[in-house]
């Protein structure tokens, strides 16, 4: 009898494969914009287009290479030195995709956005 280990181990690394496609071709496309916006453009902002159009690309292709690395943890036995290996790259990852979202968005998720009072408004 086939075990279900031989077809999770395929979907994860096909999992993997698509994280890394999404980084690649996204990186290209936002490369492209910027070129566009360069050449035909007198958009001042397209650096920081391009900066945030990369972040959240990278945060992209992370959330999905850190579901492939569980997947593929759960696939195979689960030895101790198997997951503090995947804890060790989810804590990494997750660092990184922590300080990306800060670096895009000035604030940590679970900030709420600044409402403007009465005091903030100047007359």
């Amino acid at each position: 009898m086939v075990e279900i280990r031989e077809y999770i181990e395929p979907v994860a690394r096909l999992i993997e494969g698509v994280g890394v496609v999404v980084i690649a071709l996204g990186i290209a496309v936002a490369l492209l914009r910027f070129a566009y916006a360069g050449m035909f453009s007198k958009n001042t902002k397209s650096y920081q287009q391009l900066r945030h159009a990369l972040g959240k690309i990278i945060l992209l292709g992370l959330e999905i290479l850190v579901a492939a690395d569980i997947i593929a943890t759960v696939a195979t036995e689960p030895t101790m030195d198997k997951v503090l290996a995947l804890g060790l790259i989810v804590l990494i990852r997750t660092f990184l995709s922590l300080s990306l979202q800060v670096e895009l968005e000035g604030k940590f998720p679970w900030q709420q956005t600044k409402q403007p009072t009465n005091t903030d408004v100047i007359s």
